[in-house]
């Protein structure tokens, strides 16, 4: 018989069941810890009710079809290529989560709650490859007494990924529902604990920018090298998809240090069907390289900023250091040479920078800055509003890279020895007190048309330089500056409109002219009686 569907609920609801999940466990863990135990429930949530959804449809289908015996239906229905085939997770009965809750519910015997989650999480990377080594494993530690765990089972029991109707009227399974949740979920997190979580938590409208600049393609090989929770990958498989593109007929490679974000970045690209190669474990990128041989079309990415325990002392003579040493004590510029050192030819790279990037000259900064301008690789520096950033109030800026600018680059087209500069800093709305995010609006037309008609896209339009925000520069104009980026330098002050009902200049002055010796008068007046009080004092 197939589950029966639980009445509707709204994503709000669901996040604010996410949020009622982490008060279970306060007391008991780290805030930094929670959404390693809820995210691992979530997703054998999901995958149960994924594979739920498909296994409904399938059976109605195998019943219209005909033909059928009811034991062969129910062979049929725990065939596992019938799932895989299409995307979906397949999950063996002990593991799927009803058998979960019920040992929550003490409604069979067996092994503890945590060791039934643990199991169950285990049972489903044997039986997809693409998770093994990445479900959090962690909840028979002992860490969480089995009451909380209990409780917390059947608290996400209420989350509900059967398709349901979206705020936009549109149909949302499982996997749409889930993804709008994990990343829901992250950023929160990330606005919980700060620098303290171990990563920078881009913020969604950056990687919207990013995305929307660089316009990634089916067939291309897109490279993050810091890539987090893998937000970059899933903005980009859904810019393709959404501008008529095989979002699966994309080769997308990451890496990321921490353990714990490596095994969140799996789950959160599986969750949202993105295929992925994260390297055979997590690793150091400058000192232990994943992808040595990778050349990317695409790449994206947002480094730690200004971090000094790179490693560098170790990595004075690497090979990627083409346009000079970078300092010991900023790697900065050993990502941007890093990244340059991955583009294929006509390849194109995205990097979130702090402000310092643009301008410093210390430990020979400026030295290898001014060599990637003469090579004509930096294409557009972008610079940004403040508070974008949940985790770090460093102001920052997007550096766009380009092989072959202006040569046999189809990404940019006869803009051979110039840069554009960007200054976006004024733009963006307060979502709260304390942080900004960009409009669509801003993030499409404003930023992402101009882009497209600098980079002489077909259909797009003439450019044109904007005073006070856009304008495009050449080298020689750039060597005057000294070779500093900073958009605010070239780009100049908005021009004034002129008001027609404005007051004219001359009869201001007049106006002003005769109010402030009236005033002079008064203030005489006033010091008179001031000083005949005083004598009769």
């Amino acid at each position: 018989m197939p589950p029966r569907k639980k009445k509707a609920t709204q994503p709000e609801d669901m996040k604010a069941i996410l949020w009622k999940s982490a008060d279970k466990l306060r007391g008991s863990l780290d805030a930094a810890e929670y959404k390693h135990f809820v995210l691992g429930l979530v997703f054998l949530k999901y995958v149960s009710s994924a594979m739920a959804e498909k296994r409904e449809q399938l059976e109605a289908e195998l019943r219209e079809e005909g033909g059928w015996s009811e034991d062969d239906i129910l062979i049929t229905l725990e065939e596992r290529r019938e799932y895989t085939g299409s995307g979906i997770f397949y999950v063996p009965p002990a593991a799927r989560w009803e058998a979960v809750l019920e040992r929550a519910k003490g409604s069979v015997d067996g092994p503890s709650i945590g060791g039934a989650i643990d199991a169950a999480m285990l049972a489903i990377e044997q039986f997809n490859p693409s998770l093994r080594q990445t479900l959090p494993k962690i909840y028979d530690s002992g860490r969480v007494d089995g009451q909380r765990l209990a409780d917390l089972v059947k608290l996400l029991d209420r989350l509900v990924f059967q398709e349901q109707l979206g705020e936009d009227g549109r149909r949302k399974g499982a996997r749409d529902l889930m993804g709008e949740v994990y990343e829901y979920f992250l950023a929160e997190f990330a606005l919980k604990e700060g620098r303290k979580g171990g990563e920078y938590f881009t913020p969604a409208s950056v990687v919207r920018l990013l995305v929307e600049i660089l316009e990634p393609e089916q067939g291309e090989r897109v490279y993050d090298p810091a890539c987090g929770s893998g937000g970059m990958f899933v903005q980009a498989e859904k810019f393709i998809e959404t501008h008529g593109g095989n979002p699966l007929n994309v080769a997308v490679y990451g890496q990321e240090l921490n353990l714990t974000t490596w095994r969140l970045a799996h789950m959160n690209l599986a969750i949202h069907g993105v295929e992925a190669n994260l390297g055979d474990e997590p690793a150091d990128t400058f000192r232990n390289d994943q992808h040595p041989d990778l050349k990317a079309d695409v790449v994206m990415a947002n480094p730690p900023f200004n971090i000094s325990d790179w490693g560098g002392e170790q990595l004075g003579m690497d090979k990627r250091w083409v346009y000079g040493t970078p300092p010991v004590g900023n790697a900065n510029y050993a990502w941007l040479q890093h990244m340059i050192s991955k583009l294929a030819p006509s390849g194109r790279a995205g990097v979130v920078l702090a402000n310092g990037s643009m301008s410093s000259k210390q430990s020979g900064e400026g030295d290898i800055r001014r060599a990637m301008v003469e090579d004509d690789l930096v294409a557009i520096m972008v610079a940004l509003p403040g508070q974008l950033f949940r985790s770090t109030q460093i102001p920052a800026c997007l550096w766009f890279l380009a092989e072959g600018k202006g040569r046999h680059s189809e990404w940019v087209r006869g803009r051979k020895g110039e840069v554009l500069f960007i200054d976006a800093r004024e733009m963006g709305y307060m979502e709260n007190r304390t942080l900004r995010a960009l409009t669509e609006e801003e993030i499409v037309s404003r930023i992402g048309d101009t882009v497209r008609a600098w980079r002489g896209k077909e259909g797009a339009g003439p450019y044109e330089d904007v005073p006070g925000f856009c304008v495009s520069a050449s080298l020689d104009v750039i060597a005057e500056h000294d070779f500093v980026l900073t958009p605010g330098r070239y780009v100049g002050t908005a021009a004034v409109e002129d008001d027609p009902d404005a007051e004219p200049v001359e009869a201001r002055i007049a106006r002003l002219t005769v109010l402030l010796r009236e005033q002079f008068g008064e203030s005489e007046r006033l010091a008179k009686v001031v000083d005949e009080q005083l004598g009769r004092v």
